[in-house]
């Protein structure tokens, strides 16, 4: 089971890139990571975007769960997602255009603000289900 934290910027939120190995296809991901046995989705997201990016979250709001099947590389593959509306602590994350993401196995890359309205039109934004689970959820007060 993965938490997967939306970190939200006015109508923007804060994403990595991936490429399917097999397709060359982009995908737009939010900061995620696998809930560990024992931790809540809620601690899962606090301690992921604390050893991710070192960014401090003061409120987690439970979305939704996301169940999603889908081809990677050459494997099937299947998630269950619980998401989470996040805000940062830190204001200086809101201001930066990219945001540097380091894995615990050291492997690094960056995320960026991107707008809602880009993942309907020419990005995709995965897990499947996730543009319409953030559109229908309140607003939130912005940063």
């Amino acid at each position: 089971m993965i938490a997967a934290a939306v970190v939200r910027n006015r109508e923007r939120i804060l994403v990595w890139e991936d490429h399917n190995p097999a397709t060359g296809e982009v995908v737009a991901v939010p900061l995620a990571g696998g809930i560990e046995f024992g931790e809540t989705g809620e601690q899962a997201i606090a301690r992921e975007l604390l050893e991710e990016i070192g960014a401090t979250a003061n409120r987690i709001h439970y979305l939704g769960l996301l169940e999603d099947i889908f081809d990677w590389g050459d494997q099937k593959r299947h998630e269950v997602f619980l998401i989470y509306d996040v805000q940062l602590k830190e204001r200086d994350f809101y201001e930066a255009d990219e945001v540097p993401v380091v894995e615990p196995d050291g492997t690094t890359y960056t995320a960026r603000w991107r707008s809602l309205a880009e993942f309907s039109t020419s990005a995709k934004l995965v897990p499947d289900g996730l543009v319409d689970l953030i559109q229908n959820s309140p607003e939130r007060p912005s940063p």
